[in-house]
């Protein structure tokens, strides 16, 4: 947090990547970074070399799936968290073996999300969602949460339409603007469940998100690691109330989460643009992870989550 606070003070362009639990951090400035150990774009905001190329070979994408006993344990003790009353909507990820051709470095180079990272023999992220954007004092956030198959028929009816899904999508909101009313006035939801498309190896998705937009208090333009702290973990990828939500994936999954669900992003000339770090894998003792997830509330149906946490084990490559 003081790194933060002491580049963008110095006006020094930086990177940020910040893991779930907040307990592992990345700050470096732009100008100190190396490529051979760390690539990023974030919204065309690159250090790739010119001359970095990809294989162009089919994708070979395997996985393990969940085992059904597994996830149902996992699943029953946030239902029974929820119907407690302990939390709205709780996040459930699973950590994924995962087999394929492509090392991270392809995966970064094939894909096209809005938001790449890669962290040579640790990770590679490649995000649609954006956690928080600091743009001339206006911050703004895009909570993603909503997914369906959109080769399905009347797939963007039936998502805009899905009472679970609407109303899970109406929770994180509600966080995400209390969020933000901590750190900036006049919050504002200034678009509500619009329907976006992502092409991914296997045919394109639809997600729904919501824009929501606030004026950044004087205090945090400069003191960027306060405000990202202070935000962190992002509520769409964790739940309400957050501290008891925390708890409940604390007991419910069985692995540590590490960087996947934290966030990743640059600050430069007092400005941010940053992603949750979602459609994620990771290295470990020479094996790939895959870790996928989805909201779950009282009202969620274990098969059609535990299917939802199988169409996000994708990589967009087309």
């Amino acid at each position: 947090m003081q790194r933060m606070d002491t580049y963008a003070q110095s006006n020094t362009p930086f990177l940020f990547v910040i893991s779930y639990d907040k307990s592992q951090a990345i700050v470096e400035a732009l100008e100190n970074i190396n490529p051979e150990e760390i690539l990023y774009n974030f919204s065309g905001v690159s250090n790739i070399p010119f001359d970095l190329s990809a294989t162009h070979s089919d994708v070979d994408w395997q996985f393990i799936k969940p085992s059904r006993e597994s996830y149902h344990r996992s699943f029953s003790k946030v239902q029974n968290a929820e119907r407690a009353g302990d939390s709205y909507l709780v996040n459930l990820t699973c950590r994924v073996p995962l087999h394929t051709n492509l090392s991270l470095l392809d995966i970064f180079l094939r894909t096209s999300a809005r938001y790449r990272l890669w962290i040579r023999h640790h990770l590679v992220c490649f995000s649609p969602e954006i956690f928080i954007r600091l743009d001339n004092g206006i911050i703004s956030s895009y909570p993603m949460k909503g997914t369906i198959d959109a080769t399905m028929p009347h797939a963007k009816e039936i998502l805009i339409n899905d009472k679970k899904e609407t109303a899970e999508h109406a929770t994180i909101v509600d966080l995400i603007r209390n969020d933000l009313s901590m750190v900036a006035n006049h919050v504002s939801v200034d678009r509500y469940r619009y329907v976006e498309e992502i092409a991914t190896h296997r045919g394109s998705i639809l997600q729904t998100s919501s824009e929501i937009k606030g004026t950044l208090l004087p205090n945090y333009l400069s003191h960027p690691g306060h405000l990202i702290m202070k935000l962190l973990p992002a509520g769409s990828i964790t739940g309400a109330p957050k501290p008891k939500t925390m708890a409940i994936i604390r007991d419910a999954e069985t692995y540590d989460r590490g960087f996947y669900t934290g966030c990743m992003g640059i600050w430069k000339n007092g400005n941010i643009d940053s992603a949750v770090m979602i459609r994620f894998v990771d290295e470990e003792d020479g094996k790939l992870y895959y870790k996928a997830g989805g909201g779950i509330t009282a009202m969620s149906n274990e098969e059609s989550e535990y299917n939802e946490v199988i169409e996000k084990i994708y990589v967009p490559v087309c």
